[in-house]
């Protein structure tokens, strides 16, 4: 991992994204074809575009209901790009070159409204935009039936949840606890919780003792159209005394600390089988990632932000706040995203608290409640947008 630069002020990182970018943009990946595929399940269409090498940042954005726009940062176009006829939901579409970036904008069937994300495709360097129909693509919609579709298609009806290390990984370990062990068990009970509850569907990146990959975290979250993304982890220092619990969201790190628990955890891609996959990601990548997803990281510093104080008051814990880092496993998910750390395995008290049954349900009751918390104002300001 390349070590981060402090974080000045936003001045200094504007310019840092305009002294880095064009240099970068040079040597980009170039989009060399766009292409189009069904679903399997007929929900939606899928547009895949082909690149010639790994895009580092890109966003999704919604000019209007009928358009949907990608943009691929430090990217390019092939002189011979080829460009498949549109399908599905998509009429038609254009690629435009802006500076260090590429704009893709699809216009969209009015009669065959689609939820649109975008994530890495597994296999390759190609980027993938998921169509997803809000509602069966047919004859004109009569405005009532419109607009329940679009308040289904903005309740936070999917959580994702992350529970860090796994398998091989085993995370922090000290006084006899293990990092991946109280990452899953409390990571389980939330989901619980939350099916019991909300009644909303729960995605899991690992359910058991698995070593999932970073990116593959984050592919699963995109790909299960996760409205909400929580990773759960344990935290460690030198020192027997520190303590308490915190929570991130992705940015540049403003202190020495959260630098540390960054570095400690973006570490696991040592232990992955490519760890080359994260070549792209550096300061100035977080920088365009914040930058092009602002209303996610609102949000995800709200969620973190009731995480925090349901911790402090309700579950009596000591606080350490809310903050940001560059955290690769926050890097690769398309929502709102927050990293957790319960406590510290290296304090004596804290590990005896972390491993206890009823210190696990405690913590995970207390992250529930701030999900719930979350969801309900959530949608009511949507309800109120719309309205």
């Amino acid at each position: 991992m390349q070590r981060s630069l402090p974080l000045l002020a936003l001045g200094r990182a504007l310019c840092l994204v305009l002294l880095v970018l064009p240099l970068q943009a040079q040597a980009g990946s170039d989009i060399d074809r766009v292409s189009f595929a069904s679903r399997s399940d007929g929900k939606g269409y899928v547009v895949r575009v082909h690149t010639t090498g790994k895009i580092s940042a890109y966003s999704v954005e919604r000019p209007s209901p009928t358009e949907v726009q990608l943009v691929l940062y430090r990217a390019g176009i092939a002189a011979s790009v080829r460009r498949d006829d549109a399908r599905g939901p998509v009429q038609r579409y254009a690629i435009h070159p802006s500076d260090d970036r590429v704009v893709l904008s699809f216009q969209i069937d009015p009669n065959a409204p689609v939820e649109a994300k975008a994530y890495p495709d597994r296999d390759s360097d190609d980027v993938l935009l998921g169509l997803t129909y809000t509602q069966p693509p047919a004859g004109p919609a009569v405005a009532g039936q419109a607009d329940a579709a679009s308040n289904e298609h903005w309740a936070l009806d999917c959580l994702v949840l992350d529970a860090g290390h796994g398998g091989h990984d085993g995370g922090a370990t000290s006084n006899g606890v293990r990092e991946k062990d109280i990452t899953l068990a409390v990571t389980k009970k939330v989901g619980q919780y939350v099916k019991d509850q909300l009644g909303i569907r729960v995605v899991y990146t690992r359910d058991n003792d698995t070593f999932i990959p970073l990116h593959e975290r984050g592919r699963i979250a995109n790909e299960s159209c996760g409205k909400l993304f929580v990773s759960i982890h344990a935290n460690a220092a030198g020192s027997r005394s520190a303590k308490g619990s915190e929570t991130y969201f992705l940015g540049l790190h403003k202190s020495d600390s959260a630098h540390d628990v960054m570095e400690r955890e973006n570490g696991v891609v040592a232990l992955e089988s490519d760890p080359g996959l994260y070549a792209g990601f550096d300061d100035a990548a977080v920088i365009v990632q914040t930058l092009a997803t602002t209303a996610y990281q609102r949000e995800s510093e709200r969620l973190a932000s009731l995480i925090q104080d349901q911790f402090e008051h309700r579950a009596d814990r000591p606080s350490r706040g809310v903050k940001q880092a560059g955290f690769l496993v926050l890097w690769r998910a398309s929502m709102p995203a927050v990293l957790v750390e319960l406590g510290f395995v290296t304090n004596p008290d804290e590990a005896r608290f972390l491993r206890s049954e009823s210190g696990q349900d405690l913590l995970a009751s207390a992250i529930f409640r701030s999900i719930r918390d979350y969801k309900e104002q959530y949608e009511r300001g949507f309800r109120f947008a719309v309205n």
